[in-house]
């Protein structure tokens, strides 16, 4: 295996599972040192700028219940992470992973990740909105002023696209989904995983 190993993340900011994923990714990160390359994915590209309510995207299903939702809160709280309780909308986070690529050619990427997260899941916040936007920008260091731009020029989008290509390519359909080398894992995965995959 090569020395120095790399994981790719395929993930999207409205996945909970992905959000949850991000404590084991960031712990094997930082004590073997390896290169995380975040990749953007987007569960439901369709969905407006102003959200879309839990009860539209999955008709039937009684929103914030479950034993998938009770795991997911069982594991939230293991790992020290705040969850907001009944979240009733969904946002599309084409937006934020446009400013996540942004955010790594200023150096702020994981800032700007954890930034976005924080305000999804442990607020409430619909990240798809240009002033939440320019508040996460701002919390992680970045020049708020400046998303406007980068959003309305389109500096990232084809960053974003070919992330999404690649993801096809590959045939992922669900996330987390990371890659290391020959292998992969699929969902929520504890770092004892992630150190197997890495070959450690």
């Amino acid at each position: 295996m090569n020395h120095n190993p790399k994981l790719e993340v395929f993930f999207d900011y409205i996945c909970p599972w992905c959000y949850l994923n991000t404590v084991s990714i960031d712990r094997v990160q930082k004590e073997y040192g390896i290169v995380v390359d975040w990749k953007a994915f987007s569960l439901y590209p369709e969905i407006p700028e102003q959200g879309i309510e839990l009860s539209e995207l999955f008709p039937g299903q009684k929103p914030n219940s479950g034993s998938g939702k009770d795991r997911m809160r069982s594991a939230a709280e293991e790992l020290g992470l705040q969850l907001v309780e009944n979240r009733k909308t969904v946002s599309n986070s084409r937006r934020a992973h446009e400013l996540g690529k942004w955010a790594e050619s200023m150096g702020k990427g994981d800032l700007f990740r954890i930034s976005v997260f924080h305000a999804y899941f442990s607020e409430g916040r619909n990240i798809a909105q240009l002033a939440e936007l320019k508040n996460i920008a701002s919390t992680a260091g970045l020049p708020a002023d400046q998303v406007t731009l980068v959003l309305e020029k389109g500096l990232f989008a084809e960053s974003v696209d070919s992330d999404w290509h690649m993801s096809e390519k590959l045939g992922i359909v669900g996330v987390p989904f990371v890659i290391c080398e020959e292998g992969a894992l699929a969902g929520f995965h504890t770092v004892e995983d992630y150190i197997k995959l890495l070959g450690k």
